[in-house]
């Protein structure tokens, strides 16, 4: 159930993120993050009203801190895949967003199978070598900054959601995107960034918010299942959704190392589900 329930972030996620660059191409990014994490919160809120929880104080203060990370991730990616190739950006993102958690969970108790590790390790080379890609574009390489702190990020909010209670419930996930979009508006006022929504471009935007809460919700609910480490590693294969969806409707090419990449991941995840 934990590796069904990865995936199913992955999946979220991938998604999420191309509309989102999509999305930061005919808009401003950060009007775009703000716009997506308020959807979020909606859609969280509302889906928290249904399926209730118990969440402690503790589960409060970890969804803060989620939040926090975020959104601070989010609007680097959606920056990142505005303005360079998506194959680059999002699975370079991938990297942090699975390093923190499984650095985390390992510290704090996780014993993961031997199977488990083997496929851990194997997400790593295919994250690397899905972001290869043969650009001279000088644009396309600065996309390596915005994916590497929205790694950390992403990782920050695995992390946080990792720590979690089993009876929270997912009403401190909606305080969580409520505070993404607090870390947008902050980190775009330090960089003097144009934040609020203006015209009907990043409006668009509200269609990534139950992809946001599906995301989020499913990947609580996988670790209450199975390791954060082993988790996080699953759910950082987003970027393969991401890809395949940039291949197929902006044309963007697969190169032969990004198959050998997809092929690790394939691998990765079929080692951590037989573990």
């Amino acid at each position: 159930m934990a590796i069904v329930l990865a995936l199913l972030s992955a999946m979220a996620y991938g998604v999420s993120d191309f509309l989102g660059g999509i999305f930061s191409k005919r808009a401003s990014p950060w009007q775009v993050a703000v716009v997506a994490q308020m959807s979020s919160t909606a859609s969280n809120v509302l889906i928290a009203l249904v399926f209730g929880g118990s969440p402690t104080a503790s589960d409060w203060m970890w969804g803060a801190f989620a939040g926090l990370g975020g959104g601070f991730g989010a609007v680097f990616l959606y920056r990142g895949l505005a303005g360079a190739r998506m194959g680059v950006v999002a699975p370079l993102s991938a990297v942090g967003s699975a390093l923190v958690p499984v650095a985390v969970g390992l510290v704090t108790g996780d014993r993961p199978s031997q199977l488990a590790v083997i496929g851990i390790i194997c997400a790593f080379p295919a994250m690397y070598l899905i972001s290869l890609v043969v650009d001279e574009d000088p644009s396309h390489r600065g996309g390596v900054i915005d994916g590497i702190l929205a790694g950390l990020g992403f990782g920050a909010l695995f992390a946080c959601i990792g720590q979690m209670s089993g009876d929270a419930g997912l009403m401190p996930l909606a305080l969580a995107q409520a505070f993404a979009v607090l870390a947008v508006i902050m980190t775009a006022v330090v960089l003097r960034q144009d934040f609020v929504p203006r015209g009907r471009a990043p409006w668009r935007a509200l269609w990534m918010g139950p992809l946001g809460a599906t995301a989020t919700g499913a990947f609580l609910y996988a670790t209450q299942y199975g390791l954060l480490s082993v988790v996080s590693v699953i759910a950082a294969l987003y970027p393969a959704g991401t890809v395949a969806l940039a291949t197929v409707i902006l044309r963007e090419k697969i190169h032969a190392w990004q198959g050998v990449g997809l092929a690790f991941a394939v691998a990765s995840v079929t080692l951590v589900a037989l573990g």
